[in-house]
């Protein structure tokens, strides 16, 4: 048997922008390196990995986003989901029968409803990889509505005649069988090989990158001596080439969102609000602060206007865009994260932790019911509740930065608890997990 005989058809859908669906493409890079040829449809927003571009075993097949059209937001809402389904179903129709659609909820609308549909008359099976729960996220602006009822009902059916699932936390797998009879497999994230440690070069090239678009990387005054022939805010490259971490660095505080409603950002601006009050009063022990926040979204304008209305000293915040190579390298050249991602159904896990965690990165993220399956308090991160908890959390980090010896032990332990996590990367756990799935 030849082994274009042994390829299979696969189908994976994602009812949004498949750049910024790193979980899916995951999938989607996993399964093209395991025999399977891929047709991948969803929005191209954002460019996807390069490996799937790249790939010769995977499809890209792009959705017409819905005009934008002067509705009231019900019309708007019905016209949109009919134009989905329809441009969705054509697309099934067009491509080869897979053996299997592989589907991201949420959405649950139309997508589930079509790639069930389709897989009843194609004789193919659905599996829904459940990322968190439709009408969760709706109730966010529309508590008790009949769009969030409607999204229930669907997401309750479809679910239970899925042929399998995939579900991202042990408290959804428990949930989703209690609630709807749906039996997931637990496929944790975990960080692709890109999300790693850095050499102290690459994170000396990063700044020097990223300092010609944010003058927060840039040096505020050209370091002492002449033996220094490169300088950023936080390293020095000298004539000899070695480079060194500057002593009198600010402290680089990291975090990225989507900008939508699950993430509360006025809760990390408090935090610093407080931050910036602590180190006014005691400059000789807590440095400048770098705060570097990531990512689109709806929210983001709202939150810039409220930041730019700061009068901040000695903390200084930066919303930049960043290149998919370059947000890695960020991150592990970084001193700590924030994650403000609290879950609408309390059952997800944010992803940009475990990148986080992939990178070496300790993490303060804010509590909701199954964070613990993730960040373990004291152990390679910390959990707050509020604001209050989250400047002590910061202020304790970087109190006498970078070299307070009474932390010393506390951050080596941290270290050696990602350094555990950073052993089991999404390819391996994936071929464990999710691969017999796909093969059976």
């Amino acid at each position: 048997m030849n082994d274009k005989s042994k390829v299979q058809n696969a189908c994976v859908i994602v009812l949004g922008d498949i750049g910024r669906s790193p979980r899916m493409q995951y999938h989607v890079k996993s399964l093209s390196e395991n025999d399977f040829s891929v047709d991948f449809i969803g929005y191209v927003q954002s460019p996807p990995l390069e490996e799937i571009r790249a790939s010769p075993n995977v499809r890209i097949h792009e959705l017409n986003p819905f005009p934008e059209l002067e509705l009231p937001n019900i019309l708007k809402y019905i016209f949109k989901t009919i134009w989905q389904a329809l441009g969705l179903l054509i697309t099934l129709i067009s491509i080869r029968k897979p053996k299997f659609i592989l589907c991201q909820n949420p959405p649950a609308i139309p997508a589930i409803i079509v790639a069930y549909l389709y897989c009843l008359f194609a004789r193919s099976k659905l599996i829904i990889d459940w990322h968190n729960y439709t009408y969760s996220i709706l109730e966010l602006e529309a508590p008790d509505s009949l769009i969030v009822r409607v999204a229930k009902k669907v997401e309750s059916f479809f679910g239970a005649r899925a042929a399998d699932g995939f579900c991202v936390t042990k408290a959804m797998k428990d949930d989703l069988y209690t609630r709807w009879n749906v039996r997931a497999t637990v496929l944790y994230d975990r960080p692709p090989q890109q999300f790693q440690s850095i050499s102290i070069q690459d994170k000396h090239n990063l700044f020097l990158r990223l300092g010609e678009s944010v003058s927060a990387f840039r040096t505020a005054q050209d370091a002492a001596g002449e033996d220094i022939v490169e300088c950023t805010a936080f390293t020095t490259k000298h004539r000899n080439g070695e480079i060194k971490l500057r002593d009198s660095r600010p402290g680089l505080l990291v975090s990225s969102t989507s900008w939508t409603p699950d993430e509360d950002f006025s809760i990390l601006l408090s935090a610093l609000d407080q931050y910036e009050r602590e180190a006014l009063a005691m400059p000789a022990h807590y440095p400048n602060l770098v705060c570097i926040i990531t990512g689109k979204g709806p929210l983001k304008e709202k939150y810039r206007k409220i930041v730019d209305s700061k009068s901040w000293k000695m903390v200084k915040l930066e919303m930049p865009w960043l290149e998919n190579e370059d947000y890695p390298k960020l991150l592990a050249s970084s001193d700590l994260g924030v994650c403000l991602h609290y879950s609408s159904s309390g059952l997800d896990l944010p992803m940009k932790v475990v990148d986080m965690f992939g990178c070496g990165l300790p993490v303060c993220a804010i509590h909701f019911d199954c964070i613990n399956e993730l960040v373990k308090h004291g152990e390679n991160g910390f959990v707050f509740q509020h604001h209050q908890e989250l400047s002590e959390q910061i202020g304790r980090w970087f109190y006498d930065f970078p070299s307070n010896i009474a932390l010393a032990n506390m951050k080596q332990d941290i270290q050696k608890h990602l350094k555990q996590f950073q052993t089991l990367r999404w390819t391996e756990n994936w071929r464990n997990v999710a691969l017999p799935v796909f093969k059976k």
